[in-house]
């Protein structure tokens, strides 16, 4: 991704505002009265996490831990306000968008913009990458196969979403939105069918195929110039499998990547939607699908959800006119007493306290099955909580049936496993409505909650989308009838069967707030779990390097002379990642020289290269940095550059190295 791409959206911090009747910190000005006339603005910051040994979040798997990356993880971040009011917008790309981190970025945002910012009108939402950091969560379910909260990690997603949404904030000028659609049919498969058919007709014939075709796309232009665009479809972040140890922002990363790479001032996010039974891997086994290699399947998804996000852009007419708006409110969701208008007996009942069930633990075997700690390998972190063999009380039982439960999340001591007092919120742009779910939907599940929301508005049901893995990560909802099944997506849905219900009832509740244009109560209080979770995920104590070799220095050059299409490797002496992890900046440079200069063509967040890390001794480490030339490349004289960090074990200082490997030439 170029440099200039930064710095055109660091820079437009230097843009002036005019001043806001809604005052504030930078508050923008009154729009100009048209009602299809918008501030807006867009901003994009790094989120990567350590790139060496540091679990990834998505499978479950200890063993998978971090060691390099592909595609850097980025935030994307929007901002639209109407001059009454004002919503924000952000995708990153993670495996899942925690209450931990939703918490923290709003207290860095209230610390620079007072109340502009707040939970109400801010929307964090996740791609579901599996191929990033995790450990950024401050409840044990989702840090148990990382060994522990990794505060790096955290640190890194709350501090590179606030960017994002403060390069959004100074960016904001006069502009128009433009929705347009598409339908993508080759980019998705229903992993779950056999549950997916226990739905009612009305339901199927809903999603013919059984998958979610519909392509949505938020088109941002400010003046004559588009700037952006955010697009919604549902597909699972699983096209790299379980075995991979690059950190990737998958299928919709390089969907971003492709689009971005066109225009180096456009921001192009991919956003989920409903995607909990929605598998990229179209051959429903890990990998599978176009091809049998991971990275040409992560590249032909994304591909397919770029070109046909790119022709529902180019074809955007309908304009977005009208208020913008939001409702917010905090659930309890172990605790709902559901009306009988939403369940499928027509009889009230209620939802129950958090368990998972015994297929969730063997995973979904379409995207890759997390695997349990070989025997006689301990969890330290496990056995820290106190272990997972608790006794499941006959009336959770109950509550949960037909879920044999295997472990009850939310009766863990000293505090649940998982949270149970979620956010749940409404965004409206014009005719544009986001239902925010802190969880991944099913399809059927997200149509449901979609009709029920659509049904109080009084809005067609394609303006009214649903944002999946948003403000907080409380796995599954499944349909009743697929809660029967007990899949591994049923398994998962931890508050029991009529959790979906739950949701269609208290998201028709902020709808019909929403449409009245009246408050909701917040709801009770999330807990603030800082300081509760330790780590045992082992950091740097100090670097070293092979006897009469420096860091930086290469170890294995590249050959003097490459065709388009060829591939280039090398190696360097380096130290940890975890001593810098340049978020913002780069590990990787593939320079080429232009008149005498030497000028950056590609780096760590291009898909073209890739940066392995890995142990030579105890404390000795290897970078490989591969380089795959582009068809496009022009001819001339190139080299690699690696940057990195190396700790010295005697009073712990870290010092920046750079290696570079001597000059070839492409042709």
């Amino acid at each position: 991704m170029p440099v200039a791409r930064r710095q055109v959206l660091a820079a437009a911090a230097a843009a002036p505002l005019v001043a806001s009747t809604l005052g504030g910190p930078g508050a923008a000005a009154d729009t100009t009265g048209n009602p299809g006339q918008y501030l807006v603005g867009r901003g994009i910051a790094d989120v990567t996490g350590p790139a060496a040994e540091n679990g990834m979040m998505g499978y479950s798997m200890p063993q998978q831990q971090t060691a390099g990356i592909h595609l850097r993880t980025l935030a994307r971040a929007f901002v639209v306000d109407d001059g009454h009011k004002r919503v924000v917008f952000v995708t990153a790309e993670l495996g899942a968008l925690f209450q931990s981190v939703h918490q923290g970025v709003l207290r860095k945002l209230r610390d620079t913009y007072g109340d502009r910012y707040t939970e109400q009108n801010v929307l964090l939402n996740a791609t579901h990458t599996h191929a990033a950091c995790g450990g950024d969560s401050h409840y044990a379910a989702y840090d148990l196969s990382i060994l522990g909260f990794q505060e790096q990690t955290y640190n890194a997603v709350v501090d590179g979403i606030t960017e994002a949404i403060s390069r959004a904030h100074d960016d904001l000028k006069p502009g128009t939105l433009h929705l347009g659609r598409e339908v993508l049919t080759d980019a998705s498969a229903n992993r779950s069918r056999s549950a997916f058919d226990r739905n009612p007709q009305s339901d199927k014939d809903h999603f013919p195929l059984a998958i979610d075709p519909a392509v949505t796309v938020l088109r941002f232009a400010q003046g004559n110039r588009d700037v952006g665009a955010i697009t919604w479809f549902a597909t699972h972040g699983t096209s790299m499998t379980n075995t991979n140890r690059l950190i990737s922002s998958d299928n919709k990363g390089y969907a971003a990547f492709a689009w971005e790479q066109l225009d180096p001032d456009f921001v192009a996010c991919f956003a989920q939607t409903n995607a909990g039974d929605m598998s990229p891997n179209l051959e429903l086994s890990p990998g599978s699908g176009p091809t049998e290699d991971e990275f040409d399947n992560t590249r032909i998804i994304g591909d397919r959800q770029f070109r046909a996000a790119k022709s529902a852009f180019d074809t955007a007419r309908e304009q977005v006119t009208g208020a913008v708006d939001h409702r917010m409110c905090f659930v309890d969701l172990s605790a709902v007493a559901v009306d009988g208008r939403y369940t499928p007996d027509g009889q009230q009942h209620t939802t129950c306290t958090a368990a998972i069930g015994v297929s969730m633990l063997a995973g979904s075997r379409e995207d890759g099955p997390g695997l349990p700690i070989p025997e006689g390998i301990r969890n330290p972190f496990l056995d820290w909580l106190g272990g997972a063999d608790v006794p499941v009380p006959d009336w959770l039982a109950d509550a949960q049936a037909p879920k044999p439960v295997a472990v009850p999340f939310g009766a863990m001591q000293p505090y649940p496993w998982c949270p149970e007092v979620l956010p749940l919120q409404l965004i409206r742009i014009g005719q544009l409505h986001l239902v925010a779910v802190p969880a991944e939907c099913t399809i059927v599940a997200g149509l449901r909650i979609r009709r029920a929301v659509a049904e109080e508005l009084g809005a067609p049901l394609e303006n009214v989308l649903l944002q999946g893995y948003a403000n907080a990560y409380s796995q599954y909802v499944t349909t009743p009838e697929e809660y029967d099944a007990q899949q591994y997506e049923g398994a998962s849905t931890l508050f029991g069967r009529y959790t979906l219900p739950a949701y269609q009832q208290e998201f028709a509740r902020l709808a019909a707030a929403m449409r009245a244009g009246t408050e909701v109560p917040p709801g009770p209080t999330p807990r603030d779990l800082r300081g509760k979770l330790i780590n045992f995920q082992p950091g740097v104590v100090f670097d070293d390097k092979p006897l009469g070799r420096e860091f930086g220095e290469v170890l294995t050059e590249p050959a003097s002379r490459y065709r388009r299409g060829e591939h280039v490797s090398t190696a360097f002496v380096t130290g940890h990642p975890k001593n810098d992890l340049r978020r913002g900046g780069t590990f990787v440079e593939v320079q080429r020289q232009v008149g005498g200069q030497w000028r950056r063509v590609a780096d760590d967040r291009h898909w073209s290269t890739k940066y392995h890390w890995s142990r030579s001794g105890p404390a000795t480490s290897t970078a490989t940095i591969t380089w795959d030339i582009p068809p496009n490349t022009p001819a001339g004289r190139y080299r690699v550059v690696h940057h990195g960090d190396w700790k010295n074990g005697w009073n712990g200082e870290i010092t920046a190295f750079t290696g570079t490997t001597r000059t070839f030439v492409v042709t």
